[in-house]
């Protein structure tokens, strides 16, 4: 990629303070995919610096949590294909953070082990997640985040339950469509 290209994709604070006249009437899906971007570019300038992807960091901090889980529940939870799992995971375990165990009596489940040096990371990299959070909330008046976090918490119900309507219509397309053919 070159640099104008990188330049181009990375989010870049607008001078001065004209960035709130650009984005004040933007919708509200913007303005989450905005802080998206300028959250993901800090912590991930700040991973950096300690020699970790960023497209590492969601799988670390799962397995900090729940140390070997499958491949698959590993991909449900970060929220990411299986192809693209495999992939980091096999990064990963080159770079000494994880290890992938076959499961006896299962060859086909693959669980995932952080190594010493996977765990040894948490204290490296957690503090870089930490230090972008204490920006993000910089100056923001307590009652305003407590409105921000249960406006965020509403956003994600109402997305899931979207997501879930769309499972349960296609469920019963398929049923309609095997009552059709049977």
């Amino acid at each position: 990629m070159t640099r104008r290209a990188a330049a181009a994709k990375s989010p870049r604070p607008v001078a001065g303070r004209a960035w709130r006249e650009v984005l004040h009437d933007e919708r509200m899906t913007h303005l989450i995919r905005t802080a998206f971007r300028c959250t993901s570019s800090a912590l991930q300038r700040r991973l950096k610096q300690q020699d970790v992807l960023y497209g590492h960091w969601t799988f670390l901090r799962i397995l900090w949590q729940t140390d070997g889980v499958t491949q698959r529940q590993l991909s449900e939870q970060a929220g990411v294909t299986e192809p693209s799992t495999v992939t980091a995971l096999k990064a990963m375990e080159t770079l000494g953070y994880i290890t992938r165990q076959k499961m006896a009596g299962n060859k086909k489940q693959i669980r995932v082990f952080l190594t010493s040096k996977g765990m040894g990371l948490r204290s490296q990299i957690v503090p870089c997640a930490q230090e972008v959070n204490r920006i993000v909330i910089a100056g923001i008046p307590a009652e305003d985040l407590a409105a921000t976090r249960r406006t965020l918490l509403a956003v994600i119900d109402n997305l899931n339950g979207d997501a879930q309507e769309a499972l349960e219509a296609a469920a019963r397309s398929v049923q309609l469509e095997a009552r059709e053919l049977g």
